[in-house]
């Protein structure tokens, strides 16, 4: 019966409305009793019939114009308790209001003050806690009819109170929450929402004893090394590891279960954030023109979001790639940010186009992000790597000359060391382009060069999470093949740092800290998806790709670093070209681009870069000449 009316689609309003006022009735005769410590005087009877008359008529009034009867019982709310209470409180008003006028004509109250006060206070409170008692039955009732998981929350500050409060509300959810884990001793053996805490230390035992199946981290000021730990014990204890969003993500202030997702691999791959030079890029970018190409790719457009923050005075978006553009800066316009960008489609290889853009914006400050990056590609494709990485590069770099901008900062790779493919070669051909330049110009010329970064148009990271959704197999190409990775924040964190603090020529080196084998990276995309490698999702290995190494290099066996004032970026001490020497061979490539084969567009890529030997490719042959 209880449960076929909380289910009940919609009940009546009218019966709402009569609950509330038989909880009026019951109030006022309640607050008489409390008056006259349950003993009222006949003579008073008469008065109290009026008076009844008088709130229950009030209190009609202001429910009908209030609509305090129109909400879904079951799923009050916290506006549902103050319409309530702004509603009850007007009425009390106009019952002080009749009790003053009634004192003016016959010198009598009819209503005593205490009396609208305990009546106010006593039909409030039972207004709202019999409507949450509803909601909160509603929830019990539909919770028990779903299979609940075991769930610990790491965190027993605000957040993981939050969070635990959140999953207790949506009965839709198949969790329950077992207890709190946190590294503040001082909350050892205490309680937060009637459930126990325990200490990060006891992590393994308690996940054993209380047969947790899934981990919440709230946030909290834990460190990277701290949350990885615990990400990994998760994962040998087969415990799925959900984290909750900073407050600033919450949906209009408040947290939603659907909002509790399952950790990123970047998470275990990330580091500890990067402490940057915040006034020297503020002075560099803030009031200037800034351009950045590529600036619809992975790192293109995270540059784009981080330079805006130092409120530059423009900021110009070349790309060729309309969609992606478009969809930038419908995001950038969302954040009230649009108002400073210049989106300009174009190719960074048209020279005339970019000429246009330098004459008419004249920017300050260049970050050349554009480039083609997929090496089996290229490797078929040496005519484009050639155009866009070498031919681009270099009219962006002279237009930077010619133009007078202050800096021009490059985003280059770690396939440019030692290369075996073609577009670690064009990358490295466009680093000794500028490098070379910058003895000939006021221009400072800046190289930063930088591993994969997580989760970037093309890489290992959205192939792997695609494959796991689609049930696998996960391709890898080699058991041992290894790469360098860095978060697409912390890369583009640290090309701004190196374009304010470079002071021209250099080849900038990012600490990308340890490599990582992608076998075992795929090993643990597939736990943090609640899977297991081997029985749910296969591995299979297809072979080194056409110029695919084992293993990048940051610094080739001739080069060495020097420090600087940042501990993750290193200055590489690399070859010096002359700018006379290298130019006639670019140029007989570029004439030959559309004319030449294959072969000879990249023997001429060999001249230039000596150590550029070719590995599972077709252009080995080249080496042997």
């Amino acid at each position: 019966m209880v449960k076929a009316l909380l289910f009940k689609s919609n009940t009546p309003r009218w019966l709402i409305f009569l609950i509330d006022i038989g909880i009026v009735a019951f109030s006022a005769f309640t607050a008489y009793m409390l008056r006259f410590n349950f003993n009222i005087p006949d003579s008073e009877l008469p008065l109290i019939k009026y008076a009844m008359i008088s709130i229950l008529s009030v209190r009609a009034i202001s429910f009908a114009v209030g609509k305090t009867y129109a909400g879904i019982i079951r799923y009050t709310s916290t506006e549902d308790a103050r319409k309530i209470l702004v509603t009850n409180f007007i009425g009390s008003l106009l019952l002080a209001l009749t009790n003053f006028f009634s004192f003016k004509s016959i010198e009598v109250f009819i209503i005593p003050f205490s009396i609208v006060i305990i009546e106010f206070l006593l039909s409030s409170f039972i207004m709202i806690t019999s409507r949450a008692f509803v909601k909160r039955l509603y929830e019990d009732f539909r919770s028990s009819a779903v299979e609940k998981n075991p769930v610990l929350i790491f965190g027993a500050g605000e957040a993981g109170m939050i969070a635990k409060r959140t999953i207790d509300r949506d009965g839709k959810n198949n969790f329950y929450v077992v207890g709190f884990v946190d590294d503040d001793r001082k909350k050892h053996k205490r309680k937060l929402e009637n459930k126990p805490i325990f200490m990060g230390e006891q992590l393994e035992e308690v996940l054993e004893a209380k047969e947790v199946t899934h981990l919440i981290i709230s946030p909290q000021n834990m460190g990277k090394k701290r949350m990885q730990e615990i990400i990994q014990i998760c994962l040998e204890k087969k415990v799925q590891v959900l984290n909750v969003p900073s407050a600033s993500k919450w949906i209009n202030g408040e947290l939603s279960v659907k909002q509790i997702r399952q950790v990123k691999i970047e998470d275990l791959l990330g580091r500890e954030p990067i402490q940057l030079s915040t006034k020297k890029i503020r002075n560099q970018l803030h009031n200037k023109v800034i351009l950045i190409t590529g600036a619809a790719g992975s790192i293109g457009s995270e540059i784009v979001r981080q330079v805006i923050q130092y409120t530059p005075k423009k900021v110009l978006l070349v790309d060729q790639a309309e969609s992606a553009l478009y969809e930038l800066e419908l995001e950038l316009n969302a954040q009230k940010t649009g108002s400073c960008i210049e989106v300009i489609i174009g190719d960074v290889s048209n020279k005339s186009r970019m000429e246009k853009v330098f004459a008419t914006f004249k920017p300050q400050i260049v970050y050349h992000a554009a480039a083609y990056k997929h090496v089996p590609l290229m490797e078929n494709n040496p005519c484009e790597a050639i155009q866009t990485n070498i031919w681009g590069s270099k009219i962006m770099a002279d237009l930077a000359n010619q133009y007078g901008a202050e800096a021009f900062v490059m985003v280059s790779t770690d396939k440019a060391v030692n290369p075996t493919n073609v577009m670690g070669a064009s990358k490295r051909i466009a680093e000794i382009y500028t490098q070379s330049l910058n003895k000939h110009s006021k221009t400072k010329y800046i190289t930063t060069r930088f591993g994969n970064v997580l989760g970037s148009n093309g890489s290992v990271i959205p192939l792997f999470k695609k494959q796991i959704e689609n049930g696998g197999p996960i391709t890898v190409t080699h058991p041992d093949i290894t790469r360098y990775f860095m978060t697409i924040p912390e890369a583009c964190q640290l090309v701004l740092e190196a374009g304010s603090t470079g002071n021209g020529g250099e080849v900038l080196v990012f600490d990308m800290g340890k490599s990582v084998k992608i076998k075992d990276l795929a090993i643990q995309m597939i736990k943090l998806s609640g899977l297991e490698e081997g029985k749910d999702i296969q591995i299979v290995y297809t072979g080194l790709r056409p110029g695919e190494k084992l293993y990048e290099e940051l610094l080739n066996d001739q080069e060495n670093t020097l420090a600087t004032h940042h501990p993750q970026i290193m200055i590489a001490q690399v070859q010096e070209y002359d700018l006379n020497a290298i130019s006639p061979l670019m140029e007989q490539m570029f004439v030959g681009l559309n004319s030449e084969s294959n072969k000879i567009l990249v023997k001429t890529m060999k001249k230039l870069v000596p150590e550029f030997k070719s590995n599972n490719s077709i252009y080995e042959e080249l080496d042997e000449i």
